[in-house]
């Protein structure tokens, strides 16, 4: 009888279609607050500016770099992101807030005019004055690496 249950079940699995690429997400359109940590991310990126990359971020915040360990602190942040920069195009897929802490899900490119070719998550926290500071940053492209 288990035999019997099983042939279905591996029927249905094995003919299901393939799963479709899937559609592109809409862009949300953040609280102004919000949006002026992505657009000073993107500046900062834009003119290589690694103390002004590293200024967005809380004192005590980590980015955590695909293939990498964790890099915390803005001193090491800063370090961190010496050197890079470039084109770069950032848009928010998803957001919320509650209180002081918040978080903004996006995705990137480094030319408008093609797809995204990753993602990434920005964990928040409200400083004292205010401004939303980057607790964490995490990103990974959206090219398959490997089997």
């Amino acid at each position: 009888m288990r035999r019997l249950l099983a042939i279905p079940l591996v029927l249905a699995v094995t003919t299901a279609a393939p799963a479709a690429d899937p559609a592109v997400q809409p862009t949300v359109e953040l609280p102004a607050p919000l949006a002026r940590v992505l657009t000073d991310y993107e500046a900062a990126w834009q003119k290589k500016d690694a103390a002004a990359l590293a200024a967005l971020f809380a004192e005590d915040g980590f980015v955590l770099p695909s293939g990498h360990p964790p890099v915390r602190g803005r001193a090491a942040i800063e370090k961190h992101y010496t050197g890079a920069g470039g084109p770069l195009f950032l848009r928010a897929l998803a957001f919320a807030t509650e209180g002081s802490v918040g978080y903004i899900i996006g995705s990137y490119t480094g030319d408008k005019s093609r797809p995204d070719e990753g993602k990434f998550t920005l964990t928040l926290r409200k400083a004292a004055d205010g401004r939303w500071l980057i607790m964490s940053d995490m990103d990974n492209t959206n090219v398959r690496r490997g089997p």
